[in-house]
């Protein structure tokens, strides 16, 4: 299979995952039903129900990521995705509660779960990658089934969500570009990139016109509606993003690389609800991991590509995150230099940044 049908399945089955849809996971001969967990109600577990009771081969279990499973007092053994069996107590709406902590104290768990003792296979690792995918909690709701399932039914290969980020990054080709005068600086060209399959596009911010024969200066900036729209005093993100450009215009140029790859790669509401979790004093961090995701869930293959793609070959990050640089190098560009770009807190995010600096080795 081509990388962009691979891709076009995968986002089909996305789609219908976030309206609640279940969809099958294929990986050989093993085929699961999936359901994103956070969209249960009376309706989408019927839906499931009445296709796994006609072509079940297993009984349902819920599938939720380790970090999860640990803040539900399950016990795992270092594996990516847990297994939990359906109790029969569980209701839709205690469902929505195993996916998304933000409901513990309104809703407070009952239990105790039992773990499904086995290895995850590719089809489970692959359904949880599949409910990230479509930016929701990763958690879901599964049974194995045979025969002849429904038509309505999306289809995904296991392989096709497994090797998603690459296939994205390596599809990505320039769709559209325009000059676009910014504040701080009035020399500014925007290029988009859409993937073949016609998934979330990146931009790149050219300012000036930096030569390509030589090291470029580069910011990766991760969008951040919060921060880069609304000015929100949470982070630092839109300082980070107007200052870069505004020191690009000044110095020569330079690319800032806008991904959407909102909240550290987790997505706009998901973000929502790690803020809800910080307002209970859990910091970004542990916010994230009792999602269940992990620290950082963000890529940075499609940098790479918009890179290789407007003809850089070597740069000058300007971050001070040392993943960025790392995961860079990894995937074969020049990193020759690393420009500090740090701003000065304030009394929103001083703690924010004080748990980049602790707990994710920021320069800060």
């Amino acid at each position: 299979m081509s990388a962009t049908l691979a891709l076009l399945t995968l986002e089909r089955a996305a789609a219908d995952a976030r309206r609640g849809v279940p969809v099958v996971v294929q990986n050989g001969d093993e085929r699961l039903l999936v359901l994103a967990l956070e969209r249960a109600d009376e309706g989408t577990i019927k839906s499931f129900d009445l296709v796994s009771d006609q072509h079940g081969e297993s009984e349902s279990e819920i599938l939720v990521t380790n970090q999860r499973a640990l803040g539900l007092k399950v016990a795992g053994k270092g594996w990516p995705v847990v297994g939990l069996l359906r109790a029969p107590w569980l209701t839709p709406a205690d469902m929505v509660a195993v996916a998304d902590p933000t409901l513990d104290l309104s809703n407070p768990l009952k239990g105790p779960f039992q773990r499904v003792d086995a290895e995850p296979t590719d089809a489970r690792r692959a359904a949880i990658k599949l409910i990230k995918w479509a930016q929701l909690l990763p958690a879901a709701l599964v049974c194995e089934i045979g025969g002849e399932w429904p038509e309505y039914l999306s289809v995904v290969q296991a392989e096709a969500i497994l090797s998603a980020d690459m296939n994205h990054a390596h599809t990505l080709r320039q769709v559209a570009a325009a000059n676009v005068p910014l504040a701080g600086a009035e020399n500014a060209r925007l290029v988009a990139f859409r993937p073949l399959s016609g998934g979330l596009e990146h931009i790149a911010i050219i300012v000036g016109d930096p030569p390509r024969g030589e090291p470029a200066l580069v910011r990766i900036h991760s969008e951040c509606f919060t921060g880069d729209l609304l000015a929100s005093m949470k982070c630092d993100c839109g300082e980070q993003l107007r200052g870069a450009i505004k020191h690009m215009a000044g110095t020569g140029g330079g690319v800032v690389l806008y991904l959407a790859q909102e909240g550290r790669g987790i997505g706009l509401i998901s973000k929502l609800k790690a803020y809800s979790l910080q307002d209970q004093g859990y910091d970004t961090v542990d916010a994230n991991t009792k999602l269940g995701f992990e620290v950082d869930e963000r890529v940075f293959a499609p940098a790479a590509e918009m890179l290789k793609s407007l003809g850089f070959k070597s740069v000058r990050l300007m971050t001070n995150n040392p993943n960025k640089v790392e995961g860079l190098k990894a995937l074969g560009m020049d990193v020759v230099e690393r420009v500090e770009h740090k701003f000065p807190p304030n009394p929103h995010n001083i703690g924010y940044l004080d748990t980049k600096k602790t707990r994710t080795g920021h320069f800060l």
